[in-house]
């Protein structure tokens, strides 16, 4: 038996493996990221069998796919794929673990800069809302500023996640926009929590949701396109003359200002709902530095005023 899954292309067995371990198991995006793996495999490797994965075939694999890709995707791409090789591994298929000091290249990635708008840009932004008496995408575009949800995060919620007599908003569910499949998990552990908002903010919503029902989401209406609320943010922007951010820019915004406005790291990965200081970290790196600039003059002035 073992013989004839040793004979099999690897991209099958690939396949194979995705449908027995990872179907129905994990997300339906992160599903999708396992078969852009396949794709990747039977379009570089199409007719390499399981019995003839050896690290150098491995290693030239992995190089192959970092000459179109960046380092991180390549990472992820090996990710997905040892897991797999380990197994194959494990039943016989394999004699030896391929990936074993796997070299990982890439191209060099683009330098980064979130985009994001600075205090005064959002008050601008903010002030010229079209907010009516009932809800709609200007009021979520408020809400994603104040709190910093995320865009699937702020479809899902309903009238009874807002909690008014403790002024917060309970992050518990997303809204699925892509598969439109209704309500589904939210992106992890970490995020599902009470985000604290300001009292205005607060009763504006608790007028806005009366009578609407409590389980249903309150800015979803028929089928949500991300690139409906992303143009009309732009048409704001344009209007206004300030930078052309995303809804996931107005995140980005929210995270800069608390921390320029010097709130722990730890407490803005926390109302994010990232996993991890580490992804705060990362993400706002460039905040970070200036913040520890500013630090340093401080350090400076307090040391030379000891003399």
């Amino acid at each position: 038996m073992i013989s004839h899954h040793k004979e099999e292309l690897f991209c099958d067995y690939y396949e194979k493996w995705i449908i027995t371990y990872k179907e129905g198991a994990i997300r339906e995006v992160t599903l999708k990221k396992y078969r852009i793996t396949l794709y990747w495999l039977r379009t570089l490797i199409p007719t390499l069998r399981v019995c003839d994965m050896t690290r150098t075939a491995y290693q030239q694999l992995l190089n192959a796919f970092a000459q179109s890709h960046e380092r991180q995707t390549t990472m992820d791409f090996h990710h997905q794929l040892k897991a797999a090789i380990l197994d194959a591994v494990d039943d016989g298929y394999i004699d030896r673990d391929p990936t074993r000091k796997a070299i990982i290249k890439g191209k060099t990635p683009r330098p980064k800069k979130i985009k994001y708008l600075n205090q005064f840009e959002l008050h601008t932004l903010l002030s010229s809302l079209n907010l009516q008496d009932s809800l709609n995408w200007d009021w979520l575009i408020l809400l994603i500023a104040k709190t910093g949800i995320r865009f699937s995060e702020a479809l899902g919620i309903t009238p009874e996640d807002f909690d008014f007599s403790h002024q917060t908003l309970h992050i518990n569910k997303t809204w699925d926009y892509k598969e439109s499949t209704g309500f589904q998990p939210t992106k992890n552990a970490s995020s599902v929590r009470k985000v604290q908002l300001d009292w205005y903010t607060i009763m504006q919503f608790s007028e806005l949701i009366k009578g609407l029902p409590a389980d249903k989401p309150i800015f979803v209406h028929g089928r949500v396109f991300n690139s409906t609320v992303n143009d009309i943010l732009a048409r704001h922007c344009k209007q206004l003359n300030l930078p052309i951010i995303s809804i996931h820019g107005l995140r980005h915004t929210h995270a800069s200002l608390l921390l320029f406005a010097g709130v722990s790291i730890a407490s803005v990965a926390r109302r994010l709902g990232h996993a991890s200081i580490n992804t705060t970290q990362k993400t706002y790196l460039h905040i970070i530095q200036e913040l520890e600039n500013r630090d340093i003059d401080i350090v400076m002035r307090s040391l030379s005023s000891l003399t």
